[in-house]
């Protein structure tokens, strides 16, 4: 059990809300932080409140309406994220708007796994990444589902099954040592100056750089507590896991992932109802396994992951 467990309960009240943002506005120097944080304290609750019933029904409903209902669940968690840092959210009504678009048409033997989203210059989805995760620009334009499925620690089972793994582990949480077999420069095209050259900057000090065997050892000076990409952790067992070809190394949040993948499948859900039910009904495609999975992990991860952020806005370092 993680200390942030519960947190989301502990902020359901007008007191330990207003408290709490008080304590983000005084971390982030907001001048008027008596003054927004009674302004804000309904905001939070209401959004944090929303976002975990969005879940809460996700989990009793049929698959057929799971994604509209974790999509917005997420909407509203990352709002409440948003409101710690961002006093004046929303700025404007542009951030209103989800800041990516899919397909409007669908080709003629359409996946899923090969559908692409493109990502906007304004609303949430940018917003958000830049706010709350430091990430801008964004590295692509567009992406396709596959590749944000490869970047899922938990989808790496499926794609073991067919023998094509995208993610290797090179560690665990609690660890200071990152292990890389020397295959991997291969697959990057690079020498190993050059791997570590690109890894670096998303790692604390690098203390110790060892070649044995056909493993690269790095040792740091802490263990990893950002999981940011090009770095991702299992929400299970709590091991690093880390992209194992050249083209998904993205430093991109897991939560940036999961809200592209479940805005395209609320999409798809919404408008698309003769593929939506066609793929629930006969389950043709590679599609339907990969889905299904996602949409099981989706649901327990990204909640435990912005109750955590939510909990070290205030606690980390004290």
């Amino acid at each position: 059990m993680s200390k942030s467990d519960g947190f989301f309960s502990f902020l359901s009240s007008q007191q330990t809300a207003q408290v709490y943002l008080k304590s983000c506005y005084e971390k982030i120097e907001e001048q008027d932080v008596e003054v927004k944080s009674y302004q804000n304290y309904n905001a939070l609750l209401y959004y944090l409140d929303h976002g975990r019933k969005f879940y809460e029904i996700g989990h009793e409903v049929d698959v057929f309406a799971k994604p509209v209902l974790y999509f917005y669940g997420l909407t509203h968690l990352l709002k409440a994220c948003l409101l710690t840092k961002r006093p004046n959210y929303p700025e404007s009504t542009v951030l209103l708007s989800h800041g990516v678009t899919s397909r409007k048409r669908k080709k003629r033997h359409y996946t899923f796994m090969t559908d692409e989203v493109k990502v906007q210059l304004n609303g949430l989805f940018p917003y958000f990444s830049e706010h709350l995760y430091s990430i801008h620009p964004i590295p692509f334009e567009k992406i396709q589902m596959k590749d944000l499925f490869s970047l899922i620690p938990e989808m790496q089972t499926f794609f073991s099954f067919q023998g094509n793994e995208t993610m290797i582990v090179v560690g665990s949480k609690e660890s200071r040592i990152l292990q890389f077999p020397i295959s991997i420069l291969d697959h990057y095209h690079i020498t190993k100056d050059s791997f570590l050259k690109r890894i670096g900057p998303y790692l604390s000090k690098m203390t110790h750089i060892e070649e044995r065997k056909s493993v690269i050892t790095v040792q740091l000076d802490e263990s990893l507590e950002s999981f940011n990409g090009p770095f991702y952790k299992h929400m299970n067992d709590e091991t690093i896991y880390f992209p194992l070809n050249r083209k998904h190394f993205l430093p991109i949040s897991e939560v940036m992932i999961h809200y592209l993948l479940l805005y395209n499948l609320s999409m798809l859900c919404r408008y698309e109802a003769e593929w939506w039910g066609d793929l629930l009904s006969s389950k043709p495609e590679l599609d339907y396994p990969f889905i299904l999975q996602f949409l099981d992990i989706t649901a327990e991860k990204i909640p435990k992951i912005l109750e955590n952020e939510l909990y070290e806005n205030v606690h980390k370092n004290n």
